[in-house]
């Protein structure tokens, strides 16, 4: 598997599937706009919401629902009514909806985890993660920091892009950039992905799709495919399946700065 660049197509695409995970719809974060759009760009036979979709733990704090927000879900459910398999794993922000595992909806379903058989015949266990979060179980990765100051830097991040789109330039995440620099993130996101990988090899699959620790990467943990959706709160990034089995990462800058390009040489050509 390969981490190819990839472009938010001109017309809907026709892919196998879809993952996102870590939405964080009802906090002020939740890049909903951006994940709207990027919906529209897809048809797809199954979208897999890999956790965090709702986030039950903000709004035990009050409401914030903005129409965006609602537009997420319509969309999604116009990808159902259409054919879409949509397929919901709850995380730990979404918990609440665990009491509810099993239940189906026409074309949706809410589960604890699946197994997604790819077209080149690979088993993924596909789960939030939360279960294999032996540090920061009750917090997000900046528990090492202090979760107000996770907020902090997702406020600065907010305002950072706020300036960045008006002045012509796109999507980039602060606090994803901090997250590779602070020595003991980078720690937890390593001992994350061994220990979910652990688990996959004693259920004899191949790999695992997941989310929780909002850090997007496709790579080999010894043997196990491990592919990490990221979120739509930091860095903006979804997987996709094509109809050969080939899975690659999607990133909105990436998908930005291509489009600046094409952009930029269609002016001057």
């Amino acid at each position: 598997m390969t981490h190819a660049e990839f472009t938010k197509p001109s017309r809907k695409q026709r892919v196998r599937t879809l993952w996102i995970s870590d939405v964080h719809l009802g906090t002020r974060d939740c890049q909903a706009e951006h994940l709207s759009q990027f919906l529209k760009g897809y048809h797809a036979d199954k979208v897999y919401l890999v956790g965090d979709i709702i986030d039950g733990w903000k709004m035990r704090g009050g409401m914030y629902w903005p129409q965006a927000h609602t537009n997420v879900i319509r969309r999604l459910l116009t990808m159902a009514k259409r054919g879409t398999e949509v397929i919901y794993v709850t995380g730990n922000h979404d918990e609440f909806l665990r009491r509810y595992s099993k239940l189906i909806l026409g074309n949706i379903q809410l589960v604890d985890e699946a197994v997604h058989v790819t077209a080149d015949g690979r088993h993924l266990l596909v789960i939030h993660g939360d279960q294999f979060d032996v540090i920061t179980r009750y917090h997000r990765w900046l528990a090492f920091l202090g979760d107000s100051a996770y907020e902090f830097t997702l406020t600065l991040n907010r305002w950072l892009n706020h300036w960045r789109a008006r002045y012509g330039y796109g999507y980039w995440s602060l606090s994803a950039y901090l997250k590779h620099k602070v020595k003991t993130a980078v720690s937890f996101i390593s001992d994350f992905e061994e220990a979910i990988a652990r688990e996959v090899t004693k259920r004899e699959l191949h790999g695992v799709v997941c989310g929780h620790i909002h850090h997007a990467e496709i790579r080999k943990v010894g043997e196990v495919d491990y592919l990490n959706c990221g979120d739509w709160v930091e860095s903006c990034t979804a997987l996709i399946e094509h109809w050969d089995g080939h899975i690659e990462l999607y990133r909105l800058a990436d998908a930005q700065a291509r489009e600046a390009q094409l952009k930029a040489e269609m002016v001057t050509g």
